[in-house]
């Protein structure tokens, strides 16, 4: 999915400029390009310019931001294809032809499949609890497949907020991910929206369907 740096700046562009010709991957596009057309063709001019007004020294201000850029492709190669064959092929007694195309190549095609949909189907379908006059929708099928990244009405709402949803009993393995991480000493600053601005943005904005 791209370097950390990549990552982060298209997707602080997606942000700022949303649903329209600068964001990188526009829903309003159609499902396909926002899936995955946007892939395989340039850049829209408007990503590009837009782009470049936003500040990104905070990235490439971090050592670990700039260590993994610098190492992206090599740890790519090693960790989502070279390994996974080979655990499977070396420990478990497994053909390398198996090994390579299911513990690799399908593993690889499903999992970003399944975080593509983020940028799709949780832009076109479900109800938006938050904003009503955004794409951006909680999909509880999105959340179940990208481990709580279903959220995104509230997330496009609420963008600040580390968790990506409301805290509670909501299926969200990734804010347990970044939880534990806070327990180890790991993690700080985690960035909230309190309980009486959501019930607020809930009441102006919501389409009441939470």
């Amino acid at each position: 999915q791209n370097d950390i740096y990549e990552w982060s700046r298209d997707h602080r562009v997606h942000h700022k400029y949303s649903e329209t010709d600068a964001d990188p991957h526009n829903a309003r596009r159609g499902f396909f390009f926002s899936h995955i057309g946007w892939l395989f063709v340039r850049k829209h001019r408007d990503v590009i310019e837009k782009g470049r007004k936003l500040d990104f020294t905070d990235l490439l201000d971090d050592p670990v931001v700039r260590f993994q850029r610098k190492y992206y492709k090599s740890s790519v190669v090693l960790m989502c294809f070279v390994i996974p064959t080979f655990v499977p092929w070396y420990l478990w007694g497994e053909s390398l032809w198996n090994a390579y195309f299911l513990a690799s190549i399908l593993r690889y095609t499903i999992s970003l499949n399944v975080t593509w949909l983020v940028n799709s189907a949780a832009h076109m379908y479900g109800n938006r609890p938050y904003d009503k006059y955004i794409n951006p929708r909680q999909n509880t099928f999105v959340t179940l497949g990208a481990i709580g990244e279903g959220f995104h009405n509230y997330h496009h709402t609420f963008p600040f907020d580390y968790s990506a949803s409301e805290l509670g009993l909501k299926f969200n393995p990734t804010t347990w991910f970044i939880d534990f991480m806070f327990w180890l000493g790991l993690v700080t600053d985690r960035k909230q929206a309190p309980k009486e601005m959501i019930q607020a943005r809930k009441e102006r904005t919501g389409d009441g369907s939470a």
